[in-house]
């Protein structure tokens, strides 16, 4: 395993540049000598660390700093499965992927690399793209890290929908090649190249095998392209002023942090550079509430914006609370002292189509130079603003893997090894991926073993709610 010093570049990509800056050549020769310090086939190892952590014990202390009443939430959406279980679990799995063995390339790492973290959404230009579409967790880290959680979730996607353990590893098997196969179609373009290739969701779509997948993808994505463009169904205007719908429990007014959210969106606002503050100086914000999303995310706090012109013209803003990643104890700290900026940079350096809107603020009061704290009432949280993403466009991918996961898998394969090209070595990388079979095969075994981790945690997380130690509410699970 590589151990990285104390004093690493937290960027993270210090190493990355300075070899980017050598021939292709030499860094291909680079990438072939890291075949000796780490065979390819050594990926496939999974053994629990001796001491390890219980993993009821980092969800716990997780919950320390998250909205106590939001928590059963989470906890009964992860209860759901062990699938669910590994989405909501990102920081168990980081402190097991940190115990693996690494190659020593770096990238900007996605840090909760699971298939329902994968989606659509429509670029700048209004064009639907598929990409990597949750950053919370963002931070420079191994390269290996995010493809194993991927594959983990795809194994375990697959045995939930009734696939034998061998076709479950197939998945990951195949995402492990699509991101070699990505890797060596990308090593000889320029740098600019690499940086401007987006995957058009409407022509992956078309390549898809399985027909039903394919027509079903089609028909998604055209409605959920024109609900888009109806905002989704929030915005009620039959008062003459618009303002947000509630649909409890998902949706839902606090006033108690209402406060919070106003004075944050304020300085987000405030603090745009001339371009986009004379955009935003035509809208006001005029409501704001309350979204529970996700599985990880449940218990931070999260909102939309619902601003507007004097005309009723409507433009809604998500605000979302970042937090350390869960990679940060692992691979180093994050550079960035407002974890806003962090996940923003980062969304920046993986996705090939980023929104306009993206931001980052925090909440009033709270000075940059001083330490990091917050309390329950919101004081000192960190927050990033984007457009608010269609949650409902961003699932088709998921939904249409329930039928189409040998599809799915490699999309979300090749869509991964661009995001990791833009920030990492993408020759060195693909001369030690090679083909990618010995690399995916590796891949697939890891991914099996892990998932069977999962459902021994996941059991034991249900213990917990059992016993009364985690709260879900009427204590079922």
């Amino acid at each position: 395993m590589t151990a990285y010093p104390a004093d690493f570049p937290t960027l993270g990509h210090a190493s990355a540049l300075s070899t980017a800056l050598s021939t292709r050549r030499d860094r291909h020769a680079g990438g072939r000598a890291l075949r000796q310090s780490l065979p390819r086939g050594a990926h496939a190892d999974w053994v629990p660390a001796p001491g390890r952590a219980d993993p009821v014990a980092i969800l716990e202390r997780q919950g320390e700093g998250r909205i106590a009443a939001l928590l059963p939430v989470r906890y009964q959406r992860m209860a759901a499965s062990p699938f669910a279980f590994l989405r909501g679990a990102a920081a168990v799995m980081a402190a097991d992927l940190a115990q693996t063995a690494w190659t020593g390339p770096r990238v900007q790492a996605c840090g909760d690399c699971h298939l329902a973290n994968f989606g659509a959404y429509a670029s700048p230009e209004g064009a639907p793209v598929f990409d990597i579409n949750d950053f919370d967790e963002t931070l420079p880290a191994p390269f290996e890290w995010d493809i194993k959680r991927l594959a983990a979730s795809l194994v375990l996607a697959g045995q939930e929908a009734g696939l034998s353990d061998g076709a479950a590893r197939e998945l990951a098997v195949r995402a492990a090649r699509a991101y070699a196969a990505e890797m060596a179609r990308l090593a000889p373009l320029t740098p600019l190249e690499i940086w401007t290739n987006r995957i058009d969701l409407a022509a992956a779509i078309e390549a898809f095998d399985d027909t039903r997948a394919r027509r079903r993808a089609r028909t998604l994505l055209a409605e959920r392209m024109a609900s888009a463009r109806r905002h989704f169904g929030l915005v009620a205007d039959d008062t003459g002023a618009p303002s947000l719908r509630e649909k409890p429990p998902l949706v839902m007014r606090l006033p108690e942090h209402d406060e919070v959210l106003r004075h944050a969106f304020a300085r987000y606002v405030a603090t745009q550079p001339p371009e986009r503050g004379i955009l935003l100086a035509r809208y006001r914000l005029r409501d704001v509430i309350f979204k529970v999303v996700g599985v990880g995310s449940v218990g931070t706090f999260c909102a939309i914006g619902l601003f507007a012109t004097a005309d009723g013209d409507s433009l809604l803003l998500q605000i979302k609370e970042a937090q350390d990643s869960v990679l940060a104890a692992h691979a180093g700290v994050s550079v960035f002292r407002n974890q806003g900026q962090r996940v923003v940079t980062g969304q920046r350096m993986m996705q090939a189509a980023s929104d306009t809107f993206l931001g980052w603020t925090h909440t009033q009061g709270q000075d940059e130079a001083e330490d990091i704290r917050h309390d329950f009432s919101g004081a000192g949280r960190q927050f990033y603003v984007r457009r608010l993403k269609d949650s409902r466009l961003a699932a088709i991918g998921t939904e249409v893997a329930q039928q189409g996961l040998a599809d799915y898998a490699p999309l979300c394969g090749r869509t991964l090894a661009r995001a990791h090209a833009r920030t990492g070595d993408a020759v060195a990388l693909a001369a030690y991926l090679g083909r990618g079979r010995a690399f995916a095969d590796a891949i697939g075994g890891f991914a099996l073993l892990y998932a069977a981790q999962t459902h021994r945690d996941w059991a034991t997380f249900r213990q917990a709610i059992a016993a009364g130690r985690l709260p879900t509410g009427d204590g079922r699970v």
